[in-house]
Formats: structure tokens, C-alpha cells, sequence
């Protein structure tokens, strides 16, 4: 279990770091019951990206990826698969990083985001947990990994859970600051979220070359 649990940890700080997911909790800091609703988006954060890794481990260790020789090197061809797709996305997200003097637009949900109550917050964190692409395709490469360890159910239960905390770090922050600073708290988030709406471009692009480099690796070593 440590093993697996060290091999998935880096995809997790992947999704920790990702300065969307933030800047989402961020701006529910400044709503009209900014603990409740930023902690609802939390649970439903959680629960996006536990059922997405549950969902998608139960499918490889269905398909049998860790089965035999040939089942394997199909596993580690999906790796590979995986990490050309964040190199590209590495790319992309590099070539289209705003200018040093330009304010990059807020994506179109979140607008009105700071008037979101607890059900539309907990929406919103599903949402983004279960269903950014990108997030997938790294749940994808620690299923992968869980899969290929013959866990049992209750250990694979424990490393999903695990996993879904330390990918949940970066959301809770705000929440964390909050409850710690009262209310000096509203200048450092403005301050991270200025930071995180500068630099997320360049942070992204390089999380994903890194990431992308390394399932590229692991998966040539496996065929």
C-alpha cells in the first residue's frame, strides 16, 4: 500500500496545485457565507474526484490491465498515451499564457460565483472535480497504478481516499487561511488569487510538461 500510495502521490499534488480549482474556493471566500459554501464546494470537490478514480480503477483492474504480459504493455501504452496528451496540453497551455501587463479572463462559470449558495457551491465542486478533463486523464494514470497493484478492496478504498485528500489540499487552503486569520484573511487571498490569475498559465504549462515527461517514462519502461 505505501508503494502505491507513493507512485500516485505526485499525480494527486497535480490536482492540488491547480490554480482553477483554488481560485474557485477563493471566490466563495468572499461570498455571503463564505466558510459554508466554500466547504460545500469542497465536499463536492472530494466527491468528484473519488468517484472519477473509483470509477476509473474499478475499470482497469476490470480489463484486467495488470493481468498478463500483453495486458500490461497495453497499460503502459495508455501511459504513454497519457503523458503525450499533458505534453501537449503542456504546450498549448504555454503558447496561450496572457502577456506580463495583460488581466486573463475569468472562465464564463465563474461568473457570479460569489453569489453561489451551498447547493449551487457543492455543484460547482462536482463539477469540477469529476469532469475537468484534465483531471481525468490523470485519475486515469493513478487507476492505473492502484490497478496494477492487486489491492484488495478495502486497500484500494483506503488509497482512493488518501489520494482524493492530498488532490483536495489546494481547495481547502482558503478555507484553512480563513478559519486561521479571520478577518486579515481577505488581503492574502486577494493577493493568491492576483498571483494565481497572473501565473496559472505558466504553473499549468510547467505541472504538465513535468507529469507528461514522467508517464511518457513509466510507460516506455513498461512495454
Amino acid at each position: 500500500m505505501k508503494t502505491v500510495i507513493a507512485e500516485i502521490l505526485p499525480f494527486a499534488i497535480v490536482v492540488a496545485v491547480s490554480p482553477i480549482n483554488i481560485v474557485a474556493a477563493i471566490l466563495l471566500m468572499f461570498s455571503k457565507k463564505p466558510v459554508l459554501n466554500a466547504s460545500c464546494y469542497l465536499a463536492g470537490f472530494m466527491t468528484g474526484v473519488a468517484l472519477v478514480l473509483a470509477a476509473v480503477t474499478v475499470i482497469a483492474d476490470s480489463a484486467g490491465l495488470s493481468g498478463d504480459a500483453q495486458r500490461s504493455r497495453w497499460a503502459s501504452a495508455l501511459l504513454v498515451a497519457l503523458g503525450v496528451y499533458l505534453l501537449f496540453v503542456a504546450v498549448q497551455t504555454f503558447r496561450k499564457r496572457p502577456a506580463p501587463d495583460e488581466n486573463p479572463p475569468a472562465p464564463a462559470w465563474m461568473d457570479g460565483i460569489t453569489g453561489f449558495g451551498p447547493l449551487k457551491s457543492i455543484g460547482i465542486g462536482l463539477t469540477i472535480g469529476a469532469l475537468n478533463p484534465k483531471n481525468i486523464a490523470v485519475a486515469v494514470a493513478a487507476a492505473i497504478t492502484i490497478a496494477s497493484a492487486g489491492l484488495t478492496p478495502g486497500t484500494t478504498i483506503s488509497v482512493v481516499a488518501i489520494y482524493t485528500v492530498i488532490a483536495s489540499i489546494g481547495v481547502a487552503a482558503p478555507i484553512v487561511t480563513t478559519l486561521i486569520l479571520g478577518d486579515r484573511s481577505t488581503e492574502v487571498l486577494e493577493d493568491w488569487k492576483a498571483w494565481l490569475d497572473r501565473n496559472t498559465a505558466a504553473v499549468m504549462a510547467v505541472i504538465y510538461l513535468i507529469f507528461g515527461v514522467i508517464l511518457v517514462g513509466k510507460g516506455i519502461g513498461g512495454i
